[in-house]
């Protein structure tokens, strides 16, 4: 039965700990539940965008799984790590959306949405040409993560990009230690591979000579030479 929602929050500090943030969910406590999303919301997110490759699937799933750890949260042990409790519960929302579009045999669609925040500006990365390159070598490591296999990407999410240790990872997906391991070094290895292979596509069109450039120096010369 799901108890009343209040807010209880008066004397609540926003730094406050998860424990304490989970004893007043419990007791039906809406802005601390509030501050606990807020928190964990970008960990959460990308832990269900590993799994669904779609930003917009990974949004919905993300307020579905909310509402099972707020209605569960009564059971929450502090001797656990709240985030990780939470995780799970998003992770196996995320796995039986993608069981679902599996069943219907459905097409996941790559979409290069905010999977991974930008890069953050200094001073010698806020000119326009700067911004271009730092997106597209975002866009092109988001692609190259949405095409790693299921269980590597959602392990290299995880452990790679969120930095969660080895045995959040594991009790977060339900797997052994030693599996995160060597998916995350299968990962590694897959994601260094393809990268190498779109850079050394790129060295012959590195520093283009042909069109505009060429017609420079040779009117140039000419002009001299006339």
């Amino acid at each position: 039965m799901r108890r009343m929602k209040t807010n209880l929050s008066t004397a609540l500090r926003a730094d406050a700990p998860d424990a304490e943030l989970a004893g007043r969910v419990a007791a039906g406590d809406t802005v601390a539940f509030e501050i606990l999303m807020r928190r964990h919301n970008r960990m959460l997110f990308r832990t269900a965008r590993a799994i669904l490759r779609d930003d917009a699937e990974a949004e919905d799933a993300l307020p579905e799984a909310y509402l099972q750890a707020y209605n569960a949260i009564g059971s929450f042990r502090s001797d656990a790590k709240l985030s990780t409790w939470i995780a799970r519960i998003v992770a196996n929302e995320a796995l039986m959306r993608l069981r679902k579009q599996t069943r219907r045999a459905a097409i996941v669609p790559l979409q290069p949405g905010a999977a991974l925040d930008p890069i953050p500006d200094t001073d010698m990365n806020t000119t326009p040409e700067r911004s271009a390159e730092r997106e597209q070598m975002r866009r092109l490591l988001e692609a190259e993560i949405d095409s790693l296999p299921d269980d590597y990407r959602t392990v290299f999410m995880l452990r790679a990009v969120e930095e969660l240790s080895v045995e959040e990872t594991a009790d977060v997906l339900g797997i052994p230690l030693a599996t995160v391991r060597s998916r995350l070094f299968r990962a590694r290895g897959l994601l260094r591979a393809a990268l190498a292979a779109k850079i050394d596509f790129a060295y012959e069109a590195a520093f283009g000579f042909a069109g505009e450039r060429c017609d420079r120096i040779v009117a140039n010369v000419l002009a001299r030479l006339a």
